[in-house]
């Protein structure tokens, strides 16, 4: 039996961590903390020297939950620091209502979530749906359904150190098949609201390079579940040499 903690960035009362906290229960013991609230595209923020409020409440099915007052890699940061029991044999975090793709991971609270618990030693796997318009537990039936068959496939394997799977779904009843993908490219579409002393970023939702086969954006738009593996390790390392012949000094 395995020990699974489940959190998000959508928020605790957010239907679909209740579908994912659902489908790994199949597996054992589930634990699910998250945000107190909705937390989306608060990337990696971590609360520090700063009083982080939580409560204990439950989900949507009753299933135990405890919610925090933070970003979710806070959520796991202070799991992993002793308010839960740690550590899991596996996070699984989502089940994100849109798209984490291309660029949108920097973004993410659903990944960095994930990537938090690849920092303590954890193998961890992000789950988004490409339905922003989701907001029914049904749409996500099909979601937690991969999700199920991603896990029991994933359980007992080890993933390298500060790597994380991060998965992207195509919106209900497309499903096709799974691809295991690269990053692909994003373009925002935001445009920037002003009024006497406010500024609000508004837009239309991001598009981006479809045609480039291999990528997650490519997988998601053809109907099949995009599986991309992430490293915490942002070098350049092609451009390394480049910089060298800089021949920079101070």
């Amino acid at each position: 039996m395995a020990y699974i903690v489940v959190t998000n960035d959508d928020g605790v009362d957010a239907p679909g961590i209740c579908m994912l906290a659902q489908a790994m229960k199949a597996f054992g013991d589930v634990q699910v903390i998250a945000p107190a609230v909705n937390q989306s595209a608060s990337g990696h923020k971590k609360t520090l020297f700063t009083d982080i409020p939580f409560k204990h409440t439950q989900l949507a099915d009753g299933t135990p939950a405890m919610a925090i007052h933070g970003s979710p890699a806070d959520c796991i940061a202070v799991a992993a620091l002793g308010a839960i029991r740690w550590a899991p044999d596996l996070v699984v975090s989502g089940i994100n209502r849109g798209a984490n793709m291309g660029q949108d991971i920097t973004y993410s609270g659903t990944v960095t979530a994930a990537l938090e618990a690849s920092i303590h030693g954890v193998p961890a796997i992000a789950f988004s749906l490409d339905q922003h318009d989701a907001n029914h537990p049904t749409h996500y039936q099909e979601a937690a359904r991969v999700a199920h068959a991603i896990v029991k496939n994933i359980l007992g394997r080890k993933l390298p150190p500060f790597t994380i799977l991060n998965v992207n779904i195509p919106p209900v009843n497309q499903v096709k098949g799974i691809r295991l993908t690269r990053q692909g490219l994003r373009e925002y579409l935001d445009e920037l609201e002003k009024t006497d002393s406010v500024y609000r970023i508004v837009g239309d939702p991001p598009g981006g390079r479809l045609d480039e086969e291999g990528t997650d954006l490519w997988a998601v738009a053809n109907g099949y579940v995009s599986i991309t593996p992430l490293h915490l390790d942002m070098t350049a390392h092609q451009f390394m040499a480049d910089v060298a012949n800089w021949d920079l000094s101070v």
